[in-house]
């Protein structure tokens, strides 16, 4: 049997908050029997997946990574970044004609 961490128990906070979701039974069955087989009830493996799951999700949405040719295309780039072409100095242009900053 695998250890289960329990990441949600630990954070120091009070659980105030409430989530009422439906699900499907089959759905609820494994979560069921996984629970059990990690020695927990339904409300801790749920809710430990789920944030586990939030926090993968948030990291991918944070965080690039470059292969290694587009690493060096980047800093290339970076480094020697191209002059502007005329479009973006007529964006620019329009830019400070029509917005005002404080």
């Amino acid at each position: 049997m695998l250890a289960f961490d329990d990441q949600v128990s630990s954070l120091d906070e009070l659980s105030t908050e409430r989530m009422n979701f439906r699900t499907k039974p089959r759905i609820k069955q494994a979560i069921q029997r996984a629970a059990a087989l990690a020695g927990v009830d339904d409300s801790v493996f749920t809710m430990n997946a789920a944030y586990a799951s939030a926090l993968n999700t948030i990291e991918a949405h944070e965080r690039t990574v470059l292969a290694p040719v587009d690493h060096k295309a980047f800093f290339a780039a970076m480094d020697a970044p191209p002059a502007p072409k005329d479009k973006l100095r007529k964006a620019f242009a329009r830019h400070r004609e029509t917005v005002s900053s404080r």
